[in-house]
C-alpha cells in the first residue's frame, strides 16, 4: 500500500482539473497549483499523469486511472456524490478521497423546488402553446396548487432538508424517509415509517438519496405504481435510482401528473429519447449545482483540501480517513 505523504512535491503543486471554466480560476495560481488539464473527448484523462491531486468532476476515476497517475495523493470531489471514484481502489493506492457536502446544498434545493414548480404549473406546456399561439388550448389550461399539498422527501440529508424549509413556506405539508437517522433528527418534519407506504400517500415524490447498490434502481416499475395516480415526481439526486423504463411506462400510461428531473439514466439524454417527447416531463441537464456561486465556494474547497493533504493536515471530508492514519496525517 503506498503511502499518501510520500507522494507530496514541493510546490507549484500540479493539480489536474476536470473542468477549467470555474469562478476563481484565475486566483488558483496564487495558492501554489499549477492547473492541469481538463482532457479532451479522445481522452477525458490526458495530461494527468503529471498530477499529485485532482478535481473531480463526473469522470469514473477507477485503479486503472489512477494507475495513470503515479504521485496522485487526493482526489477532491467538487461536489457531495463520489460514486463515480471506486474508494476502496484509492485507499489501496494511499489517495485520500474528499467531497464537500455543503456545497450543492443551496442550488440543488433551490433547482428542486423549481422543477416541483414549473411541472405543477404546467410551464412548458403554456410557453409551447403561446410561442405556437394556441389560444383554444391555453384556455383550457389547468394547473395545480401545491399549498396543502403533501410533499414526500426520500431520504432527509442537507439538501432534502432544505427542500423542506422552502416547501412548508408555500404551505405543503412535509413527510420523509431515511432509514439512517435519528428521530431527533427530523426535527418538525414527519418521519415515514416505510418508504412504500409514504410514497403511496404522497402528492409530490422528490429524491434526495446518494446512489448506491441499495438505491439502484429503487423506484422501478413497483414503486412508481404505488404513487397516486396525478402524483408528480422530482429527482435531482441520481439518475440510476430511478428506472428509466419504467419512467416510461408510468408516464406514457398517465400514471404520473408529470416529472421534473435534474438527472437521468442515461446521462445525457440522447437526442430522441422517450422522456424527452412527454411534455409533462421537465428535464435539465445535471446543472442543479451550476451556480456562480456554487461553483465559487467547490473550488474554494476543493482546493482547501487538497492545499492541507499537501501540508500534511487531514482534509475537512476525508472519505477514506484509513488513509490518513496509515500515512500519519494530523487530525
Amino acid at each position: 500500500m503506498a503511502n499518501t505523504t510520500a507522494k507530496i512535491t514541493a510546490p507549484p503543486y500540479p493539480v489536474w482539473f476536470e473542468r477549467v471554466n470555474w469562478p476563481g480560476m484565475d486566483k488558483v495560481g496564487q495558492s501554489g497549483i499549477k492547473v492541469l488539464g481538463p482532457g479532451d473527448p479522445e481522452d477525458p484523462y490526458r495530461g494527468i499523469e503529471e498530477a499529485t491531486a485532482v478535481l473531480a468532476g463526473h469522470n469514473r476515476y477507477d485503479g486503472e486511472v489512477m494507475d495513470r497517475i503515479p504521485n496522485l495523493a487526493i482526489i477532491a470531489r467538487t461536489g457531495i456524490g463520489y460514486d463515480a471514484i471506486v474508494v476502496e481502489d484509492a485507499t489501496e493506492r494511499g489517495i485520500c478521497v474528499c467531497n464537500f457536502p455543503e456545497g450543492p446544498t443551496i442550488p440543488a434545493a433551490e433547482q428542486t423546488m423549481a422543477l416541483m414548480l414549473a411541472v405543477a404549473k404546467r410551464l412548458p406546456i403554456l410557453q409551447r402553446e403561446l410561442r405556437e399561439g394556441d389560444l383554444a388550448s391555453i384556455k383550457t389550461h389547468t394547473a395545480v396548487e401545491l399549498n396543502g399539498k403533501l410533499l414526500a422527501l426520500v431520504g432527509f440529508g442537507r439538501i432534502a432538508r432544505r427542500v423542506a424549509t422552502i416547501a412548508r413556506a408555500i404551505g405543503m405539508e412535509i413527510t420523509a424517509f431515511d432509514p439512517y437517522l435519528t428521530d431527533e433528527q427530523f426535527g418538525s418534519v414527519t418521519r415515514a415509517a416505510d418508504l412504500a407506504g409514504m410514497v403511496a400517500s404522497a402528492d409530490v415524490v422528490s429524491i434526495h438519496v446518494p446512489l448506491t447498490p441499495d438505491s439502484r434502481d429503487l423506484f422501478d416499475r413497483k414503486m412508481l405504481s404505488l404513487m397516486k395516480p396525478d402524483a408528480i415526481l422530482i429527482n435531482t439526486a441520481r439518475g440510476p435510482v430511478v428506472n428509466t423504463d419504467a419512467l416510461v411506462e408510468a408516464v406514457s400510461s398517465g400514471h404520473l401528473r408529470a416529472v421534473g428531473l435534474d438527472v437521468t439514466d442515461p446521462e445525457p439524454l440522447p437526442v430522441g429519447h422517450p422522456l424527452l417527447a412527454f411534455e409533462n416531463v421537465l428535464v435539465s441537464p445535471h446543472v442543479a449545482a451550476w451556480t456562480k456561486e456554487a461553483k465559487g465556494r467547490m473550488l474554494s474547497e476543493a482546493i482547501d483540501q487538497v492545499l492541507s493533504v499537501m501540508a500534511g493536515r487531514r482534509p475537512s471530508y476525508l472519505i477514506n480517513p484509513e488513509v490518513m492514519e496509515r500515512a500519519g496525517l494530523s487530525p
